[in-house]
């Protein structure tokens, strides 16, 4: 069965398929125009153009879309459902955002889903909570799967190095809309001195402090800057982490937080679990329902301090143990590639 995937060579999609292989081919993505010979850039989709669907029909099956769609508008959407509808193409579309992480305003988002969760001939999704969203808005039965492991099996049984530091993590990457660190972080920075050898760590990407950067940030950098000079915590400014230094970063934290305001599911939660870092993860979202983490009360109506303090505390008397069991990830992954592999049996 030969599947088009959007986006094609991400890590949860590749782990789609049994490290032994199966009956599932996923095709390669094509290049964008203008993207370099040799790279792996994938934005913009090609896929997701209708002439694309149109002239490559006989190359694929189904069509499986999972997120990068963010740029189209719903009448874009309503054509690539019309090009796949009249070449004979099923849609198959996994719900990871009920609301999307990187718009200010939801109404653009719900459009979105307006089209793609009526009109997929079957929907998949991470966590019951978002089956169950998606079943009281839009009458809709989604198969819940779980999100197969991020780190690579080699990863999976990496030892977590000894340290006597307690060290709490939060990676504000670009301040992305549903990001709101400085509130987390100013908690943290008071909670931790009581606690002792509690070391706090905060990071972001360039792009925050590149006032021609759409992610421009200057008075959270202020903010976080005078704090790092008080040695209230420390402060690091660096480039994107490919896979390995993400890796190291995450298995050096006990702690990391996610600082969200509004999601619904998290890759990096998947990757702290591989690792056996504790997540704290907000209360918006379905983050307590994907893995074993840590809560605290934040959404779009602000922080709750008291709960944070009282995860921090947690975490740091109790230091569960909760990394995931390298074999049962990998059975975990074979049964979601097989539930995988029957959905498009079905459909075909």
């Amino acid at each position: 069965m030969r599947v088009a995937s959007v986006p094609a060579n991400h890590v949860y999609v590749r782990h789609l398929s049994a490290p032994e292989g199966d009956r599932v081919t996923r095709l390669d993505h094509p290049r964008p125009n203008g993207a370099p010979s040799g790279s792996q850039q994938w934005w913009p989709p090609v896929m997701l153009d209708p002439g694309w669907v149109d002239e490559h029909a006989d190359a694929f099956d189904v069509f499986h879309l999972h997120f990068g769609f963010d740029a189209q508008t719903p009448e874009a959407l309503q054509e690539l459902l019309a090009a796949l509808r009249r070449n004979g193409k099923p849609l198959v579309y996994t719900v990871h955002d009920l609301v999307n992480p990187h718009h200010l305003g939801e109404d653009e988002h719900q459009a979105q889903l307006d089209v793609l969760i009526p009109g997929a001939d079957r929907l998949i999704t991470l966590t019951p909570g978002a089956a169950q969203e998606i079943a009281a808005r839009w009458g809709r039965t989604a198969t819940v799967l779980p999100h197969p492991h991020v780190v690579e099996p080699e990863g999976l049984v990496r030892p977590r190095p000894r340290h006597d530091a307690f060290t709490v993590g939060l990676h504000a990457k670009s301040i992305r809309p549903n990001m709101d660190p400085l509130p987390v972080v100013r908690v943290l920075a008071d909670v931790l001195p009581d606690l002792p050898g509690a070391v706090l760590r905060v990071d972001c990407h360039p792009d925050v402090d590149d006032p021609a950067s759409h992610w421009y940030a200057p008075g959270v950098l202020d903010e976080l800057r005078g704090m790092n000079r008080e040695g209230r915590l420390e402060f690091s400014v660096h480039d994107y982490f490919d896979d390995d230094a993400l890796w190291d970063y995450l298995i050096n934290l006990d702690v990391s937080v996610l600082p969200y305001r509004f999601g619904t599911h998290s890759g990096w939660l998947e990757a702290c679990h591989d690792l056996g870092t504790t997540v704290l993860a907000p209360s918006c979202g379905f983050y307590a329902q994907q893995r074993p983490c840590l809560t605290y009360g934040h959404d779009r109506q602000g922080l709750d301090a008291e709960s944070l303090w009282d995860a921090v505390r947690t975490a740091y008397e109790e230091r569960p143990a909760r990394r995931a069991d390298p074999v049962e990830r990998g059975a975990e992954r074979f049964r979601i590639a097989r539930a995988h592999e029957a959905l498009y049996a079905g459909l075909l």
